[in-house]
């Protein structure tokens, strides 16, 4: 019998390349795509694991881009880690618009658009398990990256209610929500030299295996990274969101050089 398949997107590099790692430790194949000609090296380094890998190289930002990559599937998903996304860094008003609607048109509409299209799959076959990496932005205003947050804020809720809804079925949605992680994410959301970015010491491996474990377990939600940002987060669920939003600035203010 073929071995499950599963797909990861934003696979290139960080939690993504780490998810894909993990899924093919348990013996999955795998499907992993990323818009950057990064990801045939790292569909090098997974062939390492002796499993099948396809590589799909698409934009999920745009329409044809989620349904390259859905028509590219070799065969039904056991399941599904949508990873992909990108942040922008700076205050609303100084960043270009442009590179706003990117964060939406990746973070929230190509979620929404993937998502649907493998749910669609798997509930007829009533089988199978979506993992969708949120954030524990979504728990807090964020100035200096207000529309990431956003957009996370979407994502969260919306795995949350998709498990509500298929709670009676073979099919489960997972949401991981890791803190600042040692990845790229903070160069390339122009990020760099923040309080943030410093923080971010969580190894991208530790949070993937945390995901796959609670997608596993069927879980609808859990917070990926150390016990710091386990007790974060718990403390965002009952602070004010003025508070939050007055530290979350803090945290993306460009310190000093020292």
């Amino acid at each position: 019998m073929a071995r499950p398949l599963a797909l990861v997107t934003g696979a290139s590099r960080g939690i993504g390349l780490a998810l894909a790692h993990e899924f093919a430790r348990h013996g999955h194949d795998l499907v992993v795509s990323a818009e950057d000609a990064a990801i045939s090296d790292a569909a090098r380094e997974l062939h390492g694991h002796d499993v099948e890998v396809h590589v799909v190289q698409a934009d999920l930002a745009t329409e044809d881009g989620v349904r390259t990559l859905h028509a590219a599937l070799p065969r039904p998903l056991a399941a599904a880690a949508l990873n992909a996304g990108v942040g922008q860094g700076r205050a609303f008003l100084d960043a270009p618009v442009a590179d706003q609607l990117r964060v939406v048109d990746l973070d929230v509409r190509g979620v929404v658009h993937l998502a649907h299209l493998l749910l669609t799959d798997m509930t007829a076959r009533d089988h199978g398990k979506l993992l969708i990496t949120s954030s524990i932005a979504s728990t807090m205003p964020g100035p200096g990256q207000p529309v990431y947050n956003a957009a996370k804020s979407f994502v969260q809720s919306l795995a949350e209610a998709l498990a509500d809804e298929l709670r009676d079925t073979g099919v489960t949605v997972t949401s991981l929500m890791p803190g600042p992680t040692d990845t790229d994410f903070f160069r390339r959301a122009g990020l760099d030299g923040t309080l943030l970015a410093r923080s971010a010491v969580d190894d991208p491996a530790t949070v993937a295996a945390q995901g796959y474990a609670a997608m596993m377990k069927g879980r609808t939600a859990v917070v990926g990274g150390s016990p710091w940002v386990k007790a974060q987060a718990a403390v965002n669920g009952v602070l004010p969101d003025q508070v939050k939003a007055a530290a979350h600035r803090v945290f993306t203010s460009v310190l000093p050089r020292s």
